[in-house]
């Protein structure tokens, strides 16, 4: 599998991130050990979890996901095989986001010992704190980073000002930066980063990891109407994605997975890996047979054509 550079980071990854989301969720332990199992046996190599994976699972309070990795990692004896990416700053009980000093402190200390590791690869912060000063933030990663307990640091959700703010405040400060991007983006949802956060990336040579990249299943092909909703626990968040755009969406997935023998969701995962400004996109399964799926959108190579037809659909 063709590895590549993750921005300014030392790290090298395979052009697709499983998404860890699942896990502890509508992947049970064994399960998720098969998934995990099939995706490192298929050449890919970066996970992605965060200690608030499945808060929103009745029952759970968090850091489920993260404890089933560790737990994987452990019994696989492989965690120097694997990119290990988590994120801090969800609500975990306290009430808010929060990206203090000290909180980050105690939640990387949290997020190790679920981890059964010393250190993550790179540590997000998952969404902003408007209440903490970037000097804070950056300033207890940069005590984590000098501990050996993070490799590198990355942001979530941030706009273009707010990541250009940021990435100031570190040069102006001799700080830590943020060296990799995880926004929101698939063929559907593309606004948010197309533009002014991308030239951003791009100019400042952020690695960039996209999360939906499936746009919470739609781009599966498996939701074509209201009555196709009640076929996964995700279902209630995809009717707003069944309207005219969608379909014209749909009807191009349709055409390119039927030229290449792939499915509209490998089609999909390759539009977004061959993007300019795009690094890997993060894709998640629930069982293992879905995992050779992603592991054959990493290695689809759309045509000129083909990729031409994705964009007028979704433009």
């Amino acid at each position: 599998m063709q590895k590549r550079k993750l921005g300014g980071t030392a790290l090298d990854i395979a052009p697709l991130v499983l998404g860890g989301n699942v896990f502890g969720w509508t992947a049970d332990e064994k399960t998720s050990f098969d998934i995990l199992d099939r995706f490192v046996d298929g050449g890919l190599n970066a996970i992605d979890t965060a200690d608030s994976y499945s808060t929103w699972v009745p029952g759970n309070s968090g850091g489920e996901s993260e404890t089933i990795i560790g737990r994987w990692m452990k019994s696989r004896g492989n965690r120097d095989k694997v990119v290990l990416i988590t994120k801090v700053g969800s609500d975990m009980g306290q009430g808010k986001k929060d990206l203090s000093a000290a909180y980050i402190e105690r939640a990387i200390e949290a997020s190790l010992k679920r981890l059964q590791t010393d250190v993550v690869d790179l540590y997000f912060s998952h969404w902003p704190d408007p209440t903490v000063p970037y000097e804070e933030t950056l300033g207890a990663y940069e005590k984590l980073l000098k501990k050996g307990k993070v490799r590198h640091v990355g942001a979530s959700n941030l706009d273009a000002g707010q990541l250009a703010d940021a990435l100031k405040v570190s040069k102006d400060n001799g700080l830590p930066r943020y060296e990799v991007l995880q926004p929101e983006y698939n063929l559907y949802d593309r606004s948010s980063y197309d533009g002014k956060l991308r030239d951003l990336c791009m100019k400042e040579g952020l690695g960039v990891i996209t999360y939906f990249s499936l746009a919470k299943g739609f781009l599966s092909g498996k939701y074509r109407s209201e009555a196709d909703l009640g076929k996964s626990q995700r279902g209630g968040g995809i009717k707003s994605y069944l309207d005219a755009r969608g379909m014209r969406i749909l009807a191009a997935l349709d055409a390119v997975s039927a030229r290449h023998s792939a499915t509209q969701a490998e089609v999909a995962l390759a539009w977004i890996i061959a993007r300019p400004g795009v690094t890997a996109p993060i894709a998640s399964a629930t069982n293992a047979e879905q995992v050779n799926g992603l592991i054959k959108a990493a290695s689809l190579q759309l045509t000129a054509a083909d990729i031409e037809d994705l964009d007028r659909a979704s433009a």
